[in-house]
């Protein structure tokens, strides 16, 4: 039997078990998927051990999708450019390679919405490595404006130039020969991001808070029935529920959940991943 880990801190709440085996048994799959909470002490230790002939290979969740970078053998181009990393899987040879999933999962979650990011304004909540492939994948896909509101201004700010770095060349121009969005860096408490939130046609929430209790990054946020606001939860949190009494549209985490986990499923077994399946294990009680 062999092993598949999710490793983070915490990993009690994640879905992602019940998600995995039920693919891996329906396509009969010798192995095991477990959620392995791993303290910032234990990383080190716990990447080593992928090297066993027993593993398959890994997710990363918070806190460690950036950290976990040195540790492996090398990044998929993606990856690389967006700094974070949450599929660790292995080569022919036996390398780790990490790949970033959460970026394509979150662009055909919203494709399966029904919102196209081009030429749109999107503001994200948080700076963390959810946050990241979030933001590489919008600018990648030409929002028009991205703004990135953080507890700490200055890791959006470093985000933001990270991203325009990545996605543009000497002259400052995308690679498909456009202007890079307009980048927005700013705190959580700035009075600014009030006329961002009323101007914004996406809002996604790629904090933790929502997880475990009723918290919230943005009370009441004050936005308008134009404004898709998604939450990177795969739960009801009270910003989807203060959102919808504003009149928006609003999604939750769970697309993602599915899209980023058949994505890091193939690169695992080398098989198309049951989707269906994956979806069906989601909706049981648990």
């Amino acid at each position: 039997m062999q092993q598949i880990i999710l490793i983070g801190d915490p990993v009690a709440h994640s879905r992602s078990p019940v998600m995995q085996n039920a693919a891996l048994q329906h396509l009969g799959i010798a192995a095991r998927y477990e959620a392995v909470r791993t303290t910032t002490a234990e990383l080190a230790g716990r990447v080593a051990a992928l090297r066993g002939p027993q593993y398959l290979g890994a997710n990363v969740t918070l806190p460690h999708k950036q950290a976990v970078i040195p540790l492996l053998d090398r990044l998929e181009p993606q990856a690389a450019r967006i700094g974070a990393v949450n599929t660790i899987s292995k080569d022919a040879a036996g390398a780790l390679v990490g790949a970033n999933t959460d970026a394509p999962a979150l662009l055909a979650d919203l494709a399966d919405a029904g919102f196209a990011p081009a030429g749109r304004c999107a503001l994200i909540l948080g700076a963390s490595g959810a946050a990241r492939a979030a933001a590489f994948a919008l600018a990648e896909t030409g929002v028009a404006t991205l703004v990135v509101a953080n507890r700490s201004p200055a890791r959006a700010e470093e985000l933001l130039a990270d991203l325009l770095i990545a996605i543009t060349d000497e002259q400052g121009l995308t690679a498909s020969g456009d202007l890079p969005p307009t980048l927005v860096a700013l705190a959580l408490a700035d009075r600014e991001l009030a006329s961002y939130l009323a101007a914004c046609d996406l809002l996604i929430n790629a904090t933790a808070l929502g997880w475990h209790n009723d918290e919230t990054p943005l009370p009441d946020p004050p936005i308008g029935p134009r404004t898709l606001v998604y939450d990177m939860v795969y739960r009801p949190t009270r910003l989807l529920r203060e959102a919808a009494a504003r009149g928006a549209a609003t999604r939750d985490g769970l697309g993602m959940l599915i899209h980023q986990g058949a994505l890091a499923f193939t690169r695992w077994t080398g098989r198309e991943a049951p989707l269906a399946v994956m979806r069906a294990a989601l909706q049981e009680p648990g």
